[in-house]
């Protein structure tokens, strides 16, 4: 129905038409009914389309049409979209090892994929104390030994023994260095980043009177010409066992025991052993895996608790 403003006032009816005059004024009439309904017709379909769309068709349209009378639709962009802008809380540089880490510890660079905390090609600031080492046994059981180059690792970076046999060079600030093998675990008070060198290891670098130093320090592949060797822990049995690698050129990221249906990890402990609590590959072949994910295979090393058995294989140096 149009709208009143469209609508035409309708003439009023006569009562009798004379017909001469009917007969002459037909012609007008019938010119007039064809403007009248043309007119209308136009309204009827602007009402109509206003109805279905809820929109004014008298509106001038927001896009001109197309030919085909619908909106031409706009077209997705195909340009790349910009990359997004780093949050206030991305970190713009590798966090300081001297303070304790709050999410999980990140893949190594430097091809050390399986490396934790302590990455090679990585300079990390602490200090360095001193102690006793005694005869140079410590936390990581690895027994005596003459050789007194050794060092504790504080607890963060000792993470679960897997800092045990690390070679690490360390730098004082006045020049000096010398290299450390790590042997036992440095507890509370040690700080992320420090070091406690054994007394001998210490004197190197400065006076044992200095009491702690500021140092640098980084990991090593050292050249040598010994080959890992391997122990069962005291007790260890078909049933139960604790398997240690010894001598390795570079950290040990995992040890694994052949199975009937491939390779079974073993979970690491705090005092550097490999523990299989149901006896599963106890003096079977072993797999040894550095943080450099280069893998040795030892064939099966009879179960003789608390001996150290060499092999014949040893890391590549990097």
């Amino acid at each position: 129905m149009a709208s009143p403003s469209h609508r035409r006032p309708r003439g009023k009816r006569r009562g009798l038409l004379v017909p001469a005059v009917a007969v002459a004024t037909v012609g007008l009439l019938i010119s007039l009914v064809v403007a009248l309904t043309r007119d209308g017709g136009s309204d009827t379909v602007r009402a109509t389309a206003a109805s279905a769309t809820g929109v004014d068709a008298d509106a001038r349209p927001s896009a001109s049409p197309t030919a085909t009378g619908r909106t031409p639709e706009t077209k997705p962009s195909t340009a790349s979209p910009a990359a997004p802008k780093p949050s206030a809380t991305t970190p713009s540089a590798r966090p300081s090892r001297g303070a304790t880490p709050t999410t999980a510890p990140r893949p190594a660079s430097g091809g050390a994929p399986l490396a934790g905390r302590i990455e090679p090609g990585t300079a990390y600031s602490g200090v360095a104390t001193h102690y006793d080492a005694g005869d140079g046994d410590g936390a990581c059981l690895y027994g005596p030994s003459p050789d007194r180059m050794t060092a504790a690792m504080n607890t963060t970076d000792y993470e679960t023994s897997k800092a045990c046999g690390a070679y690490i060079l360390v730098r004082a600030a006045g020049g000096a260095s010398v290299t450390v093998r790590i042997t036992n675990e440095c507890p509370a008070p040690c700080a992320p980043g420090q070091l406690d060198l054994s007394r001998e290891a210490f004197a190197e670098l400065a006076g044992l009177s200095a009491g702690k130093i500021p140092v640098t320090w980084s990991l090593l592949s050292p050249g040598t010409s010994d080959t890992v060797s391997v122990r069962y822990k005291t007790g260890s049995s078909s049933h139960w066992c604790g398997i240690q690698a010894i001598g390795h050129r570079n950290p040990l990221a995992r040890l694994e025991v052949a199975t009937g249906s491939g390779w079974q990890r073993l979970t690491r402990t705090e005092y550097n052993y490999f523990l299989s609590p149901d006896g599963t590959g106890c003096g079977g072949k072993l797999r040894l895996t550095d943080i450099y994910g280069q893998e040795l295979t030892v064939d099966g090393i009879p179960v003789r608790p608390d001996t150290v058995q060499p092999t014949r294989v040893q890391f590549a140096r990097h």
